[in-house]
Parts: structure tokens; C-alpha cells; sequence
């Protein structure tokens, strides 16, 4: 096929991702989707092989829709026009319960199976048994509580099925809350099979079908390409997690990486891993699959599109039973799309950087701090109406790479930036609570050639009435380490102020019960650096104490720069310190 011909084709499938996820943001009720942006949509093959996916969530996209489709094809090999499908379970190929998963078929006018469109979205309550969407401290489903659904059909002939529908509606919180994020999903999967069936009917379904394998095999060769520009190195990386319930000592997990340069394909075995644990941070196969996969396309430094093309040269080994591969029911898998996830992502991208000093990245900071929890209780302004959103204020993270500063609002590994802060306006217009503080916090970045993003601390409260804060962080006893030769970033850490002002320090997770005047206080996790920093340039270090991330002192004890009282580098004075 021509390029320009695929660029074109190639353009208006994007144009059909983006149109989903443009109907859910305008849509959708609840704000983790409307504000925080935490959706994504897709595009796959009757074959199960991802065609496109929008400009989103990593952790919900490079692999899971492949598993979905299938699992939906084998449980229903009657798909027609008309049909919808809601599928959530992590025992079958989705991420986590939270994630509610739409499917549709698209059906041609003769009556064949051309592709299927999937949406995910994360629900602001699944129905645990707790307020919060991350169940860190479930011993298993049943404890946990959230609604499964495995390959459930929700419409058929474009009708809902209200049997299903009745169920969500008696164990959901909020369920007029829900109801609204069901019917932007719907939206959004409708959307997206009118637009591909138009797609069809201008090119035709054989060009169509062309382009797809040509895309699949151009994503392939860029892969093979990039993956040849490496050097070839095995390495057993790991990275452990902070301790939690039923993992009092906390855990260590390790990929053995092999990089076969000169076959363009790079294999990844997470087999030699901790078995399930008896909490809620076990990962799906999706989730297992895609945080090694993220912290490949992380480190290549190479522009490929990820599809199933270019994921033919990354080979995932997982094992049934294992904390980070095929989880068993009934483990719980409330929180895999953050907690172990970001620990394997940044195990890889870090060990990968160890090959040469010019690929891979640091770590990034830890997922869900308080700053980005689920809150829930009544607003007395609504005649005290239930509420319950997770919301995302400021959460950095970012690591340092090879070349650039670590990205300030990358918020987690997992989600690669996508997610969006909420304004603190809206969320204290949408619930009964005051943010109190929201800055940087100085001196807390992982120094580096490249530094990583500095910590947030954020500071709220309810307002007129009580509030229940569930989070569940990591990075407390194990912040995000940095890379060849850069520093670790700030830990993450949470306090209660009383309505005396008196602080007392809390757990990295749990569910936190604020009174009216109290707030709780959230340091989030820095990104780790990349490379010394008495090698980082010292202008660059200039800036940063003219914006007040970085102090004078820290300047010229960790990154060997002093900066006279004019604000400006002492060259002289450097040079001795950097020479010392």
C-alpha cells in the first residue's frame, strides 16, 4: 500500500479512537472521567489484535482488549449488529474490576464480523464492599465485593438488557452517577461502530483489511528496527514494594530481561515471582503483560506505534498463580493497575537504561496517595445526598530520562501522563470539601544529570459535613530509585490536622474517616534521577532555585553549583566545587 494511503487510512482510525473518547469526556457524570480523563477506546480485528488506540492510558490498552475480545468471542460466537457486551473481570483479560469494559462487534450489512470497538472506563464505584475502587487490604473477591461481570451481553438489537442493569443499579453507591458513565460508554462504542462502518463503506472492506495487515507489519519493522539499535544484554531487574497488608516486610518483584539485538525481539519472564498474595495489589494477565511492555516502549527511545504488530517482538512469559502474572480466583485484583504494575514498568525502564546511557528511564513515583483518592460520604448542600468520585489533584511523579527532566504531572507509570488534574475549583464546586494547599515541595526531586519531578503536597478537608479518603500508596519505605548514577526521589507521606492544627502521621493506605475542620495531608512521590548530578548543567540547576524547587544549600551540596547572591551561577565557585 502506498505510505500516503496508509497515512490517510491510519488517520481515520485515529480519528474513530478519538471520537469515542471525545463522547465519554463530554458525556460522562462522574469526575474521575469527565475531569480526570481516566478512559481509553480502542479499535480490534475480529481476530483479537489490536488495530489502534487512542491517545490515553497505557495500562488499560497494550494489551487486555485482545483478551476481552476473545474471551466475549468464545462465550458468545453468535455476535450480530446490535449487540453490546460488558465484560470487567480480572480473572478474563481486563485490568481490574473498576475497569468497566464496553464491547461492540461491528457487523457489515451482510451480516459479517469486520471489527469490534471496546471502551474502558473506570468507575467512580464498582460496588466493593468498601467506598474506594482499590481494595488494597481485600484477602480475596469475596472481601473485596465489586460487581464482576465476564463477557455479560448488555444489549441486544441495540436494546438494554435490563436484568443486568437492575443489579448494577441496587449494589452502586451512586447509581444515577453510574447510569450516566454507563450511557457515555455506550455512546462511545455506538460512536465508534457508525464511524468505522462509514470507514468501510467509502474504501471498502478489502482495502481496509489490506491496511490493516501492512499497519500491522510497518509497526513491526519500526519495532525490529529499534529493538536493533540496542545493545543485546540480559539483566534480572527488581523493585520492591512497601509493606502492606498480608505483606508485612513488603515485596520484592524482578523481570529477567534478554535483549536480542540481532533478532529484533526482546524477552521478558516474570515466572520467578512471589506467588498470589492475599490482598488486592495481585496483577491481572493484562496488567502483568503491559507493565512489562511499558517499560520497553519507555526506554527505546524510538517513535512506534503500539499495536499488535510491533508487539510481535516482545515476548511476556507469566505463570498462573503468580502476584505478577495469571492471577487464581478468587485473589483479589482491586488495585493492578497501580501498585505492582508501577513496580514492574519501572523495574524495566531503570534496568534498561543499565545497557547504555542514552536508553531507559528512572523510576517514577508511587500510585494513589491521597492527593488522588476516592472520597465519599453526604453533601449537606444536596439535602445530604450520597457522593463518592476518586479525585486527581496534584500527583508528579515524573522520572528523569536520558535527556529531558522527569515529566511534572505524569502522575504514574501506568498512565504515561494521560490522566488529567482536576481543577480545584470544580472539585470543590462538585463536593463538599476545601483544598487547603496544592504546591510543589522543594528539595524532594531525584537529583540527577536529569532530575525527576519534585513531590506535591496537598492538603484538604470536607466542608459542613464528614468524608471518608481511601487511598492506598506505595513509596513510603521505597521511594522511585534513580538511574545510572542519579538519586532516589522524595518517599511518599500522609498526616491528619486536627481541628487544632495538631498533625499526626497515617499509614500509606487504609480508609481515612475526616470530621468537619480536619484535613488530611498528602506528600506525593518524587521521580527518581537519571545520571550523576554534579553532571547536570548548571543553569539548568539556576532555574530550579529560581522557581523554588531546588534551595541554594541543596544546589551546591548534591549538584556541586553554587548560586551567588546575585542569583546567578558562580562560575569560579562551581568549578571547585565540581573539580573537588
Amino acid at each position: 500500500m502506498d505510505g500516503v494511503r496508509m497515512a490517510v487510512i491510519s488517520n481515520r482510525f485515529n480519528a474513530v479512537v478519538a471520537s469515542m473518547m471525545n463522547t465519554i469526556f463530554r458525556s460522562s457524570r462522574s469526575g474521575v472521567l469527565n475531569s480526570a480523563h481516566d478512559f481509553s477506546c480502542c479499535v480490534i480485528t475480529r481476530d483479537h489484535e489490536l488495530v489502534m488506540g487512542a491517545e490515553s492510558l497505557p495500562i488499560h490498552m497494550m494489551s487486555g482488549p485482545d483478551l476481552i475480545s476473545r474471551a466475549i468471542a468464545e462465550t458468545h460466537p453468535d455476535l450480530k449488529a446490535g449487540d453490546a457486551f460488558l465484560h470487567n473481570s480480572p480473572y478474563n483479560g481486563n485490568s481490574h474490576p473498576a475497569d468497566h469494559s464496553m464491547l461492540v462487534p461491528v457487523v457489515d450489512e451482510q451480516g459479517e464480523h469486520r471489527f469490534s470497538v471496546l471502551a474502558k472506563a473506570h468507575q467512580a464505584d464498582c460496588g466493593n464492599s468498601q467506598p474506594t475502587t482499590y481494595m488494597a487490604s481485600a484477602k480475596d473477591v469475596y472481601e473485596e465485593g465489586a460487581l464482576l461481570f465476564d463477557a455479560v451481553r448488555i444489549q441486544s438489537d441495540y436494546q438494554d438488557l435490563e436484568d443486568v442493569l437492575r443489579t448494577c443499579k441496587l449494589r452502586i453507591r451512586v447509581p444515577e452517577q453510574w447510569w450516566g458513565d454507563y450511557l457515555a460508554l455506550l455512546g462511545a462504542v455506538r460512536v465508534g461502530e457508525r464511524r468505522l462502518l462509514e470507514i468501510g463503506a467509502e474504501f471498502g472492506w478489502e482495502e481496509i483489511g489490506s491496511f490493516v495487515a501492512e499497519w500491522f507489519d510497518y509497526s513491526e519493522r519500526a519495532m525490529d528496527a529499534a529493538i536493533r539499535d540496542l545493545p543485546a544484554g540480559k539483566l534480572r531487574v527488581t523493585s520492591r514494594h512497601d509493606p502492606f497488608p498480608a505483606i508485612p516486610d513488603g515485596l520484592e518483584i524482578g523481570a529477567d530481561i534478554d535483549v536480542r539485538s540481532d533478532r529484533g525481539e526482546i524477552a521478558i519472564d516474570l515466572r520467578d515471582n512471589p506467588d498470589c498474595l492475599d490482598n488486592g495489589i495481585n496483577l491481572t494477565e493484562s496488567t502483568a503483560k503491559t507493565a512489562a511492555m511499558i517499560g520497553v516502549f519507555n526506554s527505546i527511545g524510538a517513535d512506534v506505534p503500539p499495536n499488535a504488530g510491533s508487539y510481535r517482538r516482545i515476548k511476556v512469559e507469566l505463570r498462573e498463580g503468580c502476584a505478577v502474572g495469571i492471577p487464581v480466583h478468587p485473589h483479589s485484583c482491586s488495585a493492578a493497575t497501580t501498585n505492582l504494575a508501577d513496580r514492574l514498568a519501572n523495574a524495566v525502564q531503570r534496568g534498561m537504561s543499565e545497557l547504555r546511557d542514552d536508553i531507559g528511564l528512572a523510576e517514577c513515583g508511587a500510585c494513589i496517595p491521597a492527593a488522588a483518592a476516592v472520597v465519599s460520604g453526604r453533601d449537606p448542600r444536596a439535602g445530604g445526598e450520597s457522593f463518592v468520585n476518586q479525585m486527581f489533584l496534584a500527583v508528579t511523579g515524573g522520572a528523569g530520562a536520558p535527556a529531558v527532566d522527569g515529566w511534572l504531572t505524569m502522575f504514574h507509570v501506568g498512565c504515561g501522563g494521560m490522566l488529567r488534574r482536576d481543577s480545584i475549583e470544580v472539585a470543590e464546586m462538585t463536593h463538599p470539601l476545601l483544598v487547603d494547599v496544592q504546591k510543589i515541595l522543594a528539595d524532594s526531586e531525584g537529583a540527577g544529570r536529569f532530575r525527576g519531578a519534585p513531590s506535591a503536597i496537598v492538603e484538604y478537608g470536607p466542608l459542613g459535613t464528614d468524608m471518608t479518603v481511601a487511598y492506598g500508596a506505595d513509596g513510603a519505605a521505597n521511594p522511585a530509585l534513580g538511574a545510572r548514577g542519579g538519586l532516589a526521589g522524595g518517599p511518599t507521606r500522609h498526616a491528619r490536622r486536627a481541628a487544632d492544627g495538631t498533625l499526626s502521621d497515617l499509614p500509606s493506605y487504609g480508609l481515612v474517616n475526616l470530621a468537619d475542620g480536619e484535613s488530611i495531608v498528602s506528600i506525593t512521590g518524587a521521580g527518581g534521577g537519571y545520571g550523576p548530578p554534579g553532571e547536570r548543567d548548571p543553569e539548568m540547576v539556576r532555574h530550579d532555585v529560581v522557581e523554588g524547587w531546588v534551595s541554594a544549600a541543596r544546589a551546591r551540596e548534591v549538584y556541586r553549583v553554587a548560586i551567588g547572591d546575585d542569583g546567578q551561577v558562580d562560575e569560579q565557585a562551581t568549578a571547585q566545587l565540581r573539580s573537588g
